[in-house]
């Protein structure tokens, strides 16, 4: 008898997807330490192979101490516009076989395949669709088909590398209980030392203390770890759309053909899209730059760009777009900017060019963001002169990186 209360999800990972991508350039690299990431010893590890892994090289590791713990490995600065062009194939090549599809992050899909069963079996429509990734981009992919996101996520990491596991209806629990509370999305290196020091250590006993307590600790995230905890996710699959987006447009008070103001204007307005973007966890594959003239004519130009949450290259975008657009030097009335083709991620992925420090400076600087608001921290050609407070705050800034 068919279940109707039962889903069938999918997750799919693309093994060390930027080291796979590096491979298909050049196979010279296929087998050995390969480390993708800035050349400098201040640049930061965006990625590595498995090989790499073996000697504790990891992910957003400082390239001096990668480089010390694997001297032999190669390293190769990344191309974010090739990465992104990759997870564009993959994400159409998915999107043409499934009723519903989230593209989780650059490397990482959500699939919701249930009803499917019913017409034929779900584990041989996911392994088809793995060989079809890998035939017609040639990455390989990991999956795995659970009951719910939260399990099919943990299960995609036990059958890495290229491989595939399924998880039964009814053993979530148990399929959890053994793996160490790190396993679990959610839990955090805060979380995690909090529960360790409680004698907390596999996800097990995390599932077995009372939802009232995990919320005097945690809260309310407290009572969600201990649905999680017993194997219990109810997060829908979203549906992947290029329409989502982040912007911010301003009607000026006075039409004005200023272009020093206009540029500045278009700074702030880039910095905000891009704060609220790493605020979210989110990249942006495209950006959009609108003019309103003072006739009410409106122009528009979009440009589809590597993934990316950075103040620094979106305002490179941006600047271009806007020149591209302002050829009839008539006053404007309006300005607008979008960031669209939004992804999970991590801003640091794709900043190959940046070091330790420019990369702890953007999180010094949202972190005053935080706490002062938006306009606490920007650049000199989108502020006024700094008041003694702002000034101080720069200088804390300063200290921090």
């Amino acid at each position: 008898m068919y279940e109707t209360n039962r889903r069938f999800i999918t997750h799919l990972d693309l093994d060390t997807f930027f080291v796979s991508v590096e491979r298909l350039k050049n196979s010279k690299f296929v087998g050995i330490p390969l480390i993708v990431g800035g050349l400098g010893d201040r640049g930061v590890v965006a990625s590595c192979s498995y090989e790499a892994r073996k000697f504790g090289v990891h992910s957003a590791m400082p390239m001096k101490l990668a480089r010390r713990l694997c001297p032999h490995a190669t390293v190769v600065r990344g191309d974010m516009e090739r990465y992104s062009n990759y997870s564009r194939q993959v994400a159409e090549v998915i999107r043409g076989q499934v009723p519903v599809m989230e593209k989780a992050s650059i490397d990482e899909f959500y699939l919701d395949l249930t009803g499917m069963d019913r017409f034929f079996g779900c584990s041989k429509f996911v392994a088809e669709l793995k060989a079809k990734v890998k035939k017609e981009t040639g990455l390989p992919i990991s999956y795995a088909l659970a009951s719910n996101k939260l399990v099919s996520k943990v299960g995609t990491d036990d059958a890495k590398p290229d491989g595939q596991a399924e998880i039964e209806f009814g053993g979530e629990k148990g399929y959890l209980a053994p793996k160490p509370i790190e396993r679990m999305p959610g839990i955090g290196q805060k979380t995690s030392v909090l529960l360790r020091s409680m004698g907390v250590r596999t996800i097990k006993v995390l599932s077995e203390i009372p939802p009232p307590m995990m919320q005097t600790l945690l809260g309310k995230n407290g009572v969600e770890l201990s649905r999680r905890a017993n194997g219990i996710d109810d997060t829908p699959v979203v549906p992947y759309s290029e329409q989502k987006s982040i912007s911010t447009e301003e009607t000026f008070g006075q039409d004005t053909i200023d272009i020093s103001f206009l540029r500045g204007e278009l700074v702030k307005m880039t910095e905000s899209v891009a704060f609220q973007l790493r605020q979210q966890g989110k990249l942006c594959g495209c950006v959009t730059v609108k003019l309103r003239y003072a006739n009410f004519d409106t122009v528009s130009k979009q440009l589809v760009i590597p993934y990316t949450a950075s103040d620094d290259i979106l305002l490179a975008k941006a600047q271009e777009l806007f020149h591209k657009l302002y050829e009839k030097r008539m006053l404007v009335r309006l300005l607008g900017i979008r960031v669209s083709h939004l992804v999970h991620g991590q801003q640091q992925i794709d900043l190959f060019d940046d070091t330790v420090e420019s990369v702890r400076l953007y999180q010094a600087m949202d972190l005053i963001r935080n706490r002062y608001g938006e306009s606490a921290v920007r650049r000199a050609v989108s502020a006024p002169l700094p008041s003694v407070t702002k000034t101080h705050d720069a200088a804390q800034l300063q200290n921090m990186v």
